[in-house]
């Protein structure tokens, strides 16, 4: 898990070692322990490295035996060890025990075939100087970031947007268009970032600059490929296997590991089946306002589970102090509360391990959310004529907003396709028509555009899979796995997610609908799975997974700040700041819950106040204890 940049000239022109090096150590947080850059002919390589594997020999960035094809690379393959048999059974010699070198040498054997054995987590770039040619990946469900941007002068990629921004001719200014979709899903989706400019790979794409132009390609795709000739014990069997095997597959590393706990069978069970193979440090994180900690029942579990438990309890102003920085750790907005809860759970286990295995894409993967439950509960629509639907959704769109029942009368009148915009659905069209500067753009910039193109490869599906399908797509990388990679790696801490896993998503896409959501409880298959590893009353426990109180906070020790906030930020283009003062006021009074939707405009002001005012600024840091941990590890494995 580390941090890299990659800089190609267009011309045949060198590449300054300054230029790189102020483009790496801007991402210190994601490698503390060592730093290496490479120039060769019009191209600059540059990382910081955060050991895990062959901490003496894993140094990058790394070449081949010739020293024409390098390499640099975030992430861990947890099948390198395979994959290095198969490569010396066919001559490749090997000078370390790394994970990247085993890239580094199914690249000359595959070619750009090679993302599609790797299992992991990862983004890569490889220059190969024989072929004038820069290639590189990112993992099939986009756990790991890679970002580009072209200038007249060259293509930059990098692990975090704060490395680009670093190079001349990169402009730091908003994209009109991810500004409109982050107001609907809370982040901006791929492969689009609010730096116009600035793009994402996709997840399972590969990319490949030759003769100075940019191609970007699937590499895989994701298919749910339900199999109902199957018993459910079939189907339980099986993701018990398959999680088994995952979670002994991610324990790979040579420094210490443990596991996040939350309440719910998730983090759980990563954290019993991790407890079969080694004793596991656990953490939790809760909030000092009743009814969003988990603290005490996280508390029972790890006591259930024998693990050494240890938990931090944050307070509203702590939250609030730390707020900006982590903002700036982000790259871009991400209005998801929970962010910062991972951050404080992040630097909590900091300070005692450096990789961390947590229960991230479990809902998308097995149906556990609970608006995948919403297709049961509107069947009763599917009887009405479609024409006489649309009639009804008319008539609940003219009952006033937050009237019983309206929301319900609305959902029941639209298709999924219609309705279902992923799991965060903040500003709806005409709630967002009244907060931006200018709506008249609006029309030219709606979410479906995000989403059409997706629901339409599972056009013949239930509406369970297709909500599912979605979210993998978009709100997994997107927020998910997005906030998760940048909260720990600004602790300096591996994130390990055995959930997100290629074998684990086979056996996950081949159970029926009808055994994900059963009886009203989601995870059907996945709970069932897990009965003989969780006590009764965690199995089948509702998720909560670090809840915030932002609700409560915006209503007392929030409000005078998010109302300074939004009446003073310079965002008089972008955000209409009466309708905003408004929507504060109503959710103080109690009248509507505006929290999400305040919280996603208070997130926006921040980052352009870090990124594009650049009125705030900070200084790439991390704590003192990752140091002396850093150093404590390296002397334990060199003796």
């Amino acid at each position: 898990m580390c941090g890299f940049v990659a800089l190609l000239h267009k011309k045949q022109v060198p590449v300054e070692i300054e230029t790189v090096k102020k483009m790496t150590r801007v991402v210190l947080h994601r490698g503390p322990d060592s730093e290496g850059f490479h120039l060769d002919k019009r191209v600059g390589l540059g990382f910081r490295r955060l050991s895990i594997i062959d901490l003496e020999k894993g140094e990058q960035p790394l070449c081949n035996e010739t020293g024409e094809i390098w390499i640099v690379f975030n992430g861990e393959i947890y099948n390198y060890q395979e994959l290095r048999d198969w490569l010396e059974q066919k001559g490749h010699r090997f000078k370390t025990d790394s994970d990247t070198e085993t890239i580094l040498h199914l690249y000359e054997e595959m070619g750009m075939d090679c993302p599609r054995f790797l299992r992991g987590m990862f983004g890569f770039v490889i220059w190969d100087g024989q072929k004038d040619l820069l290639f590189g990946a990112r993992d099939h469900f986009g756990i790991k970031p890679v970002y580009w941007t072209e200038t007249s002068e060259s293509y930059a990629f990098g692990s975090e947007i704060k490395s680009l921004l670093e190079l001349d001719g990169v402009p730091r200014e908003v994209n009109p268009v991810s500004f409109h979709r982050y107001l609907t899903f809370q982040y901006v989706p791929d492969p689009d970032t609010m730096f116009q400019g600035i793009h994402k790979i996709p997840p399972a794409h590969r990319f490949l600059v030759e003769k100075d132009k940019l191609t970007v390609a699937p590499y895989w795709t994701a298919q749910f490929l339900p199999e109902r000739d199957h018993t459910i014990s079939y189907h339980v069997e099986k993701t018990k296997e398959a999680l088994a095997e995952s979670v002994a597959k991610h324990r790979v590393s040579d420094v210490p590991r443990g596991a996040f706990l939350s309440s719910g069978v998730d983090s759980s069970a990563i954290a019993a089946l991790l407890s079969r193979h080694e004793e596991v440090k656990t953490f939790t994180v809760g909030f000092d306002v009743g009814g969003y900690s988990e603290l005490e029942i996280a508390r029972r579990t790890a006591s259930k589970l024998g693990t050494d438990h240890h938990e931090l309890l944050v307070s509203s102003r702590r939250y609030l102090e730390e707020l900006p920085r982590l903002v700036w750790h982000q790259d871009e907005p991400v209005a998801d509360p929970s962010a910062i809860a991972l951050y404080f759970v992040a630097q909590l286990a900091s300070r005692h391990v450096t990789v961390v295995l947590s229960g991230e894409g479990a809902d998308e993967f097995f149906g556990g959310y609970n608006i995948y439950r919403e297709p049961e509960a509107l069947r009763m629509f599917s009887r009405i004529p479609r024409s006489l639907r649309g009639e009804l959704g008319k008539m609940a769109a003219r009952l006033p907003r937050g009237m019983k029942g309206r929301g319900f009368l609305l959902r029941g009148s639209k298709t999924v396709e219609e309705r279902y915009f992923g799991n965060a659905f903040i500003f709806d069209e005409d709630l967002k028509e009244r907060i931006v500067a200018d709506s008249t753009a609006l029309k030219d910039h709606h979410p479906w555009q995000v989403t059409w193109p997706i629901y339409s490869r599972v056009d013949a599906m239930d509406d369970v899979t297709k909500m599912q399908y979605l979210d993998i797509h978009t709100w997994l990388c997107g927020n998910i796995l997005m906030k998760a990679d940048k909260m720990t790696m600004a602790n300096s801490l591996e994130l390990r997610v055995p959930f997100i896993d290629c074998k684990v998503f086979e056996v996950a896409s081949r159970i029926p609908a009808e055994y994900k959501i059963r009886g009203g409880t989601t995870k059907w298959v996945l709970r069932e799975a897990m009965k003989d590893v969780l006590p009764e009353e965690i199995h089948s426990r509702k998720k909560l997974g670090f809840p915030v109180p932002i609700r409560h906070w915006l209503r007392k020790e929030f409000y005078a700040w998010a109302r300074e906030k939004l009446a003073g930020g310079r965002v008089d283009q972008w955000i209409n700041k009466a309708e905003a003062a408004r929507l504060l006021e109503m959710h103080k009074d109690g009248r509507f819950d505006y929290s999400r939707q305040i919280w996603t405009l208070l997130i926006f002001i921040l980052w352009h106040e870090i990124y594009i005012e650049r009125s705030v600024r900070f200084h790439p840091h991390v704590g003192p204890h990752v140091f002396e941990r850093r150093q404590k590890n390296l002397r334990t494995k060199t003796g």
